[in-house]
């Protein structure tokens, strides 16, 4: 779209403000006043890049607060009943939830599962909730999605954690019983870049509401939601830009319209949609916490409102590993199923370990915050980023075992009479696991930030542009002593092997996880003496530096996780197997990272990038037709 066309939809539609000009830095402050500096609770991944592995922490799983016990077995029972009783392929087909479906799952009780029972839900734990999400997203991702994007994000989540008694009193029981809410942040211009949020509420001279104008994207439930969740910029008090506050917005408000519905290239039945707000009245009332806490808010939802997401994938493991264990034993290639070659049975290993491994990390980031006493922030978005890109692969894999039949749509399959087995539908819908609620680059964004903290701390004037030289020279000494002191730190224990016998096959993995994370503790400082504050420039080192916790992360979660099941069934060694396999790949992942984390084509990778967006290479581009919309006009 060209810049003609840009100002023609902005001059058309006086809601939608010019965009707004945010620098640099700028744009840094705002992210890092909403970032939480604290650490109150132990985390496990920060343990490991500070070069310690506490297995203590996570073995055995801690023990939630709660207990669900036949309550939620029961519910889950009976979710599973109803489901069976949906045709979960023909709900997918359409955008919306059907009317007696949406009543069904209100009598149950499905969307007040995370709304504590004094306000009419159902209360139940992050493990029974996240469970239910993941019996609902292999049969129809119409019902997943719906009741994810209502509870994990929408208005139950941050109501419960932050809302006022007046306000949970007034809202939660009408959640509970069925209204569906969702979650209002991205606009056409904002994704995770917040400083450039477009939409304002602007508080009212009597100081009793706010009267809100802008509009927001990609909003999921809108369309069928009765309550959002919205965050919008509010003005300081001498007119300059203020803080992002979160506000709740009833749909029926005057001024409220879902001007457009989104279509995707997979999940074809949720609701999605654009959500204009023009001269909206909210009352004060309204507001969630204080004016700018709106950013602190989001994010504190957001990490338990990304466990759903490591469940969701590993229960799509699940489902293509049956899939091509079906498959792979009776289709039959050279006098032999296919299971039988060499090639196949590699994948198909690999899509059970790699399985097991998700289910291992998605249900150490459950315990974790079932028990309340840990800081996940870490483990949800490393568990979010694992099994995201984990489960891609193995949708990928899949697609390749069942070849054609993969590619085929269900729809086709079944009218010429075979299985209708929907493997393409699944890898569309999958891919955007990688995408929302954070991308996977975000994602490795936000767990470098934390990684590099305890250095940048120490770095003081150095990682200050506006700090005089004299301050700064006095503190790169400070920070030198400082890098010295944390590597020698973390050479000590080299000759020092830890027994982790009562792991048994499994304790040279942990062992390894254990050289590892002080080898990433160095290299995560040596990478900070090498660029200094300029290191988060230089995201292709942290990247690798976040992959290699992502991998020992995993690692130990599956040690755990197959330990656990040994002890439980002791004649039962296959979940160590399954946990050595993974581990051993894994290892030979974490040692190639270590190996190029300081690659030397990445400078020259960068400049050809920007060689490309100044059409140096636009020769390249010969040959073919110009990408164009529908309507002519140049993408």
């Amino acid at each position: 779209m060209n810049s003609s066309t840009i100002e023609t939809v902005r001059t058309s539609n006086p809601v939608l403000p010019l965009e707004r000009e945010v620098s640099e830095r700028e744009a840094r402050k705002v992210a890092e006043a909403a970032r939480e500096k604290e650490w109150k609770l132990p985390s496990f991944v920060r343990e490991l890049f500070l070069g310690r592995l506490r297995m203590d922490l996570i073995n055995p799983l801690p023990e939630p607060k709660q207990d669900d016990g036949e309550r939620g077995e029961d519910f889950l029972r009976r979710l599973e009943d109803y489901l069976r009783t949906v045709d979960g392929d023909e709900l997918d087909r359409v955008p919306g939830m059907p009317a007696e479906v949406h009543d069904a799952l209100s009598e149950l009780g499905a969307f007040g599962m995370k709304i504590p029972q004094e306000f009419g839900g159902l209360g139940f734990s992050q493990r029974t909730y996240t469970r239910a999400l993941a019996l609902c997203g292999t049969h129809s991702s119409t019902i997943s999605v719906t009741l994810s994007a209502h509870q994990s994000i929408g208005v139950p989540q941050p109501l419960v954690l932050f809302g006022t008694d007046e306000q949970k009193e007034k809202y939660l029981p009408r959640l509970a019983k069925g209204a569906i809410s969702g979650f209002a942040l991205t606009e056409t211009d904002v994704g995770s870049d917040p400083a450039r949020m477009q939409c304002e509420a602007v508080l009212s001279d009597d100081g009793c509401t706010y009267v809100l104008n802008g509009s927001k994207l990609w909003c999921t439930n809108a369309p069928l939601a009765e309550l959002l969740v919205v965050m919008a910029r509010v003005p300081g008090e001498e007119g300059g830009p203020g803080g992002i506050t979160a506000f709740i917005v009833d749909m029926a408000t005057e001024g409220v319209e879902v001007t457009n519905r989104c279509s995707f290239m997979g999940l074809p039945g949720i609701e999605n949609g654009v959500v204009q707000f023009k001269n909206v009245s909210i009352p004060v009332e309204n507001r969630l916490l204080e004016e700018g806490r709106g950013l602190k808010l989001a994010l504190v939802t957001l990490n338990t409102g990304r466990l759903g997401i490591p469940v969701s994938c590993a229960a799509t493991g699940k489902w293509c590993l049956q899939v091509v264990r079906e498959w792979a034993s009776v289709r039959a290639q050279w006098g032999a199923p296919i299971g039988k070659h060499e090639a196949v049975a590699h994948m198909v290993a690999t899509i059970a370990s790699e399985t097991f491994a998700m289910e291992a990390v998605a249900d150490l980031g459950v315990a974790l915050a079932d028990s309340g006493k840990f800081d996940i922030r870490l483990e949800a978005a490393m568990g979010k980023l694992l099994n995201s890109e984990t489960g891609w692969r193995v949708v990928d894999r899949t697609m390749q075992v069942r070849g054609g039949r993969g590619y085929e749509t269900a729809e086709s399959l079944e009218a010429r009479g075979e299985a209708p087995i929907p493997v393409e539908q699944v890898m569309r819908s999958m891919r955007i696991n990688r995408i929302f609620e954070g991308s996977s680059e975000i994602m490795r964004l936000f767990i470098a930030r934390e990684a590099v903290d305890p250095h940048l701390r120490k770095a003081g004037s150095v990682a200050d542009p506006d700090s005089r030289l004299d301050a700064k020279v006095k503190d790169a000494f400070g920070l030198g002593f400082h890098m010295a002191n944390w590597v020698g730190r973390n050479l000590v224990g080299w000759s020092r092997k830890p027994s982790y016998r009562h792991f048994g096959e499994l304790a040279g993995h942990v062992a390894f996880v254990d050289r590892s994370a002080r080898r990433l503790a160095r290299s995560t400082a040596l990478a900070m003496a090498w660029y200094g504050p300029k290191l988060e420039r230089h995201q292709a080192v942290l990247f690798r530096l976040v992959d290699i916790a992502a991998e020992l992360y995993a690692m130990s979660a599956s040690c755990i996780q197959a330990k656990g099941k040994l002890d439980i069934a002791p004649e039962d060694e296959t979940p160590v197997q399954l946990a050595d396999l993974f581990c051993s790949q894994s290892r030979q992942r974490v040692d190639s990272l270590f190996r190029g984390l300081f690659d030397a084509t990445d400078a020259d990778a960068y400049r050809l990038a920007q060689g490309v967006l100044d059409g140096d290479y636009r020769w390249l581009e010969q040959g073919i037709l110009e990408p164009t919309a529908p309507n002519g006009i140049n993408r």
